[in-house]
């Protein structure tokens, strides 16, 4: 969908605007969102982040998907001038982004940054950027401290399809940087029995959900003055020999030393029920060389599978149930 189409489908008749889940779990599904409750994300996030009438945002994402969506809602409510660029892994270089114009608002997955910080023109132009927010997959470590001494704010987004976007924002740079996520006015949220986030919006969600509240499946940390720390999917939770392991957490722990793109997964194992298998790109015996230095005993992988890509859904996040079929399917593995 490009601009001009997703505009009509905007302005006609219809209350509702069809959208695809981004498949990260599974197979992407659509649904029906209204735009009024679109219209109360879009508020949410401007007055959040303090946009105005008048400013600049820069639309880089694919209109397929709720972000991209979601950037032309915010300009149309807030009054923003829009500038619509094709989606690309460098969008700083885009030929219809002028080269001297001062972004107020920008949205960007972490594969876009990444490419941004490459060049010496792309970097500056990104720094210039008043409010920069990156979501669609994790930040790992290494983007996040490149970013830290930003002079314009840069923000981590937290929120899903069905959130219309996002629900809550954690600054990566400057004094006020955390590792905690702050809710957006008029969003509340808690924990269910599997300690995963619950939220509550009732102008987003509306009648979607029970009462106005969506039970996630992301297993969380809630602090007490009301921001979140996000643990992990509880579709990802390893069970073992008796142990819960959250492989985002393994991730996490490698990815300082790991070059090659790799995803932790799981296969069943007839002793411990279910086994931690990391799928690299580079070399299986290189990755259990250093998964044996720096992990815990427990949360080292009992196979290691060299694979020619790392499954990643279209919209760039890891493509994990893939991923598990490849764990099963593997055989020219390491294992221990």
């Amino acid at each position: 969908m490009d601009y001009e189409e997703f505009l009509e489908e905007w302005n006609n008749d219809r209350p509702e605007v069809l959208v695809h889940t981004s498949g990260s779990t599974g197979e992407p599904k659509p649904l029906w969102v209204e735009k009024r409750r679109m219209e109360a994300s879009a508020r949410m996030t401007i007055g959040f982040l303090g946009l105005k009438a008048g400013d600049t945002a820069l639309l880089c994402m694919p209109l397929d998907y709720i972000a991209g969506k979601m950037m032309v809602v915010r300009s149309i409510v807030g009054g923003m001038r829009l500038i619509a660029v094709p989606p690309s892994g460098h969008p700083m270089l885009s030929p219809p982004l002028p080269a001297d114009v001062g972004i107020d608002f920008a949205a960007m997955v972490p594969l876009q940054v990444y490419n941004s910080l490459s060049t010496p023109l792309e970097q500056q132009r990104l720094r210039r950027v008043r409010h920069l927010i990156i979501g669609g997959s994790a930040i790992d470590s290494e983007l996040e401290q490149r970013l830290r001494d930003f002079p314009n704010a840069v923000w981590s987004t937290y929120g899903m399809t069905e959130t219309l976007s996002h629900i809550a924002m954690r600054r990566l740079n400057g004094p006020e940087a955390t590792d905690a996520y702050c809710p957006l006015p008029g969003v509340t949220v808690g924990l269910d029995a599997d300690d995963c986030l619950t939220i509550s919006a009732p102008s987003l969600l509306g009648s979607q959900q029970s009462g106005g509240t969506l039970v996630t499946r992301d297993r969380a940390e809630l602090l007490a003055d009301g921001t979140f720390r996000i643990l992990g999917r509880k579709d990802n939770v390893i069970i073992s020999g008796g142990l819960k392991l959250q492989a985002e957490a393994i991730e996490n722990a490698l990815r300082p030393h790991l070059s090659a793109p790799f995803i932790v997964t799981r296969r069943p194992d007839s002793r411990l029920g279910q086994a931690v298998v990391l799928l690299t790109e580079g070399s299986a015996a290189d990755a259990e060389a250093v998964c044996r230095r720096v992990l815990p005993r427990y949360w080292q992988p009992r196979h290691y599978i060299a694979v020619g890509r790392i499954p990643q859904t279209p919209n760039g996040k890891p493509a994990r149930s893939e991923a598990e079929v490849m764990a099963g399917a593997g055989s020219a593995d390491t294992g221990h």
